[in-house]
């Protein structure tokens, strides 16, 4: 909760969850800092009079104008209305769901509100019996100790009208968690003679389940300044609080697993170094699973973690926090755990990974985890414990993996040995040793180059020689992947600005790091602005789990990309949950099938019947569709029979020097916009 609340997140998640955000009559959205809706439930957009597909990306604050732009509750509006309401009374809360985000929740409560003006003009006792009731209210007489409840509010807990209680039967219906905050908030107020406002929880009547109630009120004393009588209000809230921890529970959550995400993950770490607790981290990285992901599929693939993180989950105990901090690495917080005993919890996940029976595409498959331990205490930072665990992991894969290693400082030196992956790619950015390579992007009918993606390759002389998958992850714990990811498109503008024809287009990647750095999307607008490039030119691609692991970070980067004229593809389609949601609510131009429906397209009839819908999906749309991994003549017959226009793979090109690309022998342009690529159809 990666992640965060949006409407196609949120569609993603448990029937029961979607059944509440859906169907719920009290309005919910949820804001960027700006006050710009992000998501919004039907209730909401009915109560704004926005058609409920218009209403994200509207301002909350202009269609309410008064609304509050930072946390508060209780706060009601009178809201001029154009339609045969007349007018409407809104009562609105607002609370900080993260740091970069606001819920609200918005009832309309003109009905009670306008019978509360009319009886202003009764007596005092009619008009609380006649608004109060309409929520239901409660009267305690201290002195007698006896608990009047309103029909309404008997009816909502499940007794009986008529029914007598007393205060102890009350506060025994109450969660025991909340009970100590109800004494508190009435002793406060019936000492300083105070409204008082709480929330809590109650179980009905009968146990049959429980509710949630936000409750008002006030005391009355006599004229010696004793309380006689407490009154007091209470609004079932049960739907609006299961909906608010929905949200916050797809802020923190990783979509795959269930898990906590890596933000989630860092803050629990963070909080107990905030404490000064002590205890231990556990890095886990499963071995080898790119090859579950490559020879068995990315839908195996999901099985498979999905599995493991459950059978983790299951080996922790009380307290211990798991969390997956992306790809296959997970975290365990393990607090006032030393070394000795975290030891024995990581043998223990390492032993139950290593015997889990999976069975995929009818074969066996063995999973083992590495990890690394790293104990903390106070004056240790995350980032410092993180990176601790980080080393202890490697020296675990470097070991032979399927093995637990203890942090200890002599891995310092040992990282000195094998030289820093990162210290080598720092030098690269610094001082040259990073190279693009372009691969070519063809139409299958005439054999013609209409594009290029930009490959990164580490070419700093060096041993041993790093391929992406080796470097890039390492630079995508850290920020350094922002500074590739900004070298990357300098490179590309700039070959853009020495070459330009009209015709010559480049894609390059954006890491899932990037599309959290609020700074980029200037930052590209800049350079394409002040170089002069037409920004049709240059497209950017994300990965689908890139992307829906921080959707909100992608469709914001998106839409100022996609604004200043550039180019969107989603990466690797099909490989996700929830593929065609993300057609619907990401602001792209194009797609990207993934490979592992192109891999068996000529021998496959699944594998055509998925490309054939998603093509026509793309028509439908208006986008267009490249599809990857092409590799044989035959992979290019099925594609151009089932409507695919545009490929790339080893088969029509090969990743070549961006340089060799641009230049021929004799100077010219060599961008195959005229033929394929050298080795195309080969």
């Amino acid at each position: 909760m990666a992640a965060v609340a949006r409407e196609d997140a949120v569609t993603d998640g448990d029937p029961a969850d979607r059944q509440i955000l859906q169907r719920a009559s009290v309005g919910y959205g949820v804001t960027d800092p700006h006050g710009t809706l992000c998501w919004a439930n039907p209730a909401l957009a009915e109560l704004l009079g926005v058609p409920v597909n218009q209403v994200v990306g509207r301002s909350l604050l202009a269609l309410l104008p008064g609304v509050p732009d930072r946390p508060r509750s209780g706060q009601t509006l009178l809201t001029p209305s154009g339609d045969q309401h007349g007018h409407r009374w809104l009562e609105v809360s607002c609370e900080e769901l993260r740091p970069d985000q606001l819920v609200y929740q918005v009832v309309d409560v003109t009905e009670w509100r306008d019978r509360e003006l009319e009886a202003t003009h009764e007596a005092q006792g009619l008009r609380r019996a006649q608004v109060l009731s309409r929520m239901g209210n409660w009267e305690w007489h201290v002195t007698e100790d006896r608990v009047v409840w309103s029909d309404a509010l008997l009816e909502m807990v499940g007794f009986p009208l008529g029914t007598e209680l007393d205060y102890a039967t009350y506060i025994g219906l109450v969660h025991p968690d909340d009970v100590p905050m109800i004494e508190n908030t009435l002793n406060r107020s019936m000492t300083t003679g105070e409204p008082f406002t709480y929330t809590h929880r109650i179980m009905r009547a009968d146990r049959s389940g429980e509710r949630v109630f936000e409750c008002f009120g006030e005391v009355i004393m006599d004229g010696d300044g004793k309380v006689v009588r407490v009154h007091g209000t209470a609004h079932d809230i049960t739907q609006a609080s299961r909906m608010h921890q929905e949200l916050r529970r797809m802020a923190e959550e990783d979509p795959l697993t269930g898990l906590h995400n890596r933000r989630a993950l860092t803050r629990e770490l963070e909080r107990q170094l905030a404490t000064a607790s002590s205890g231990s981290l556990l890095l886990l990285d499963l071995d080898n699973f790119k090859d579950v992901n490559d020879l068995r599929g990315h839908a195996v693939g999901d099985r498979v973690m999905r599995t493991v993180a459950g059978v983790l989950r299951e080996r922790l105990d009380e307290g211990q926090v798991i969390g997956r901090l992306g790809g296959d690495e997970f975290a365990v917080v393990l607090p006032r755990c030393d070394q000795k005993s975290a030891t024995e919890v990581a043998d223990r996940l390492r032993n139950a990974v290593a015997t889990l029976p999976l069975v995929t595409a009818g074969a066996s498959t063995r999973i083992t985890v590495s990890t690394g331990v790293a104990e903390f205490g106070a004056g240790d930072t995350w980032q410092s414990v993180l990176a601790n665990a980080d080393l202890a992991l490697y020296a675990s894969k470097a070991a032979g993996r399927n093995r637990v290693t203890v942090y200890d400082p002599g891995h310092y030196a040992d990282t000195a040995k094998r030289v820093s992956v990162l210290d080598r790619l720092r030098m690269a950015i610094e001082h040259g040793g990073l190279a693009l390579y372009a691969m070519p992007m063809v139409r299958l009918g005439s054999g013609r180059t209409v594009g290029h993606e930009l490959l990164l390759r580490l070419e700093d002389g060096r041993e041993p020689a790093l391929g992406p998958a080796e470097f890039l992850p390492a630079a995508e714990r850290g920020d350094l992947v922002l500074d590739i990811d900004r070298w990357v498109l300098g490179q590309a503008i700039d070959a853009l600005v020495a070459h330009p024809d009209p015709r010559l287009r480049f894609n390059v990647n954006v890491s899932g790091r990037t599309l959290e750095d609020e700074d980029f999307g200037d930052f590209v607008q800049d350079r394409l602005a002040a170089a002069g490039v037409a920004p049709g030119r240059l497209g950017f691609e994300i990965t689908e789990t890139a992307a829906v692991t921080n959707l909100d970070a992608a469709r914001s980067l998106a839409n100022r990309l996609r604004a200043n004229g550039c180019r969107i593809t989603l990466d690797d389609f099909g490989s996700g949950f929830g593929s065609f949601v993300h057609l619907k609510h990401l602001p792209i131009t194009g797609l990207k099938i993934d490979g592992e429906f192109v891999r068996s397209i000529d021998y496959s009839s699944r594998d055509a019947v998925l490309i054939a819908g998603i093509v026509d999906i793309t028509r439908g749309l208006g986008l267009s569709a490249v599809a990857e991994w092409v590799e044989r003549p035959t992979q290019v017959d099925a594609l151009a029979r089932l409507g695919v226009r545009v490929a790339q793979g080893f088969h029509l090109g090969r990743p070549r020097p961006l340089a060799e690309v641009l230049i021929r022998p004799n100077g010219a342009l060599s961008t195959g916009l005229a033929r394929a690529e050298d080795g195309a159809h080969s």
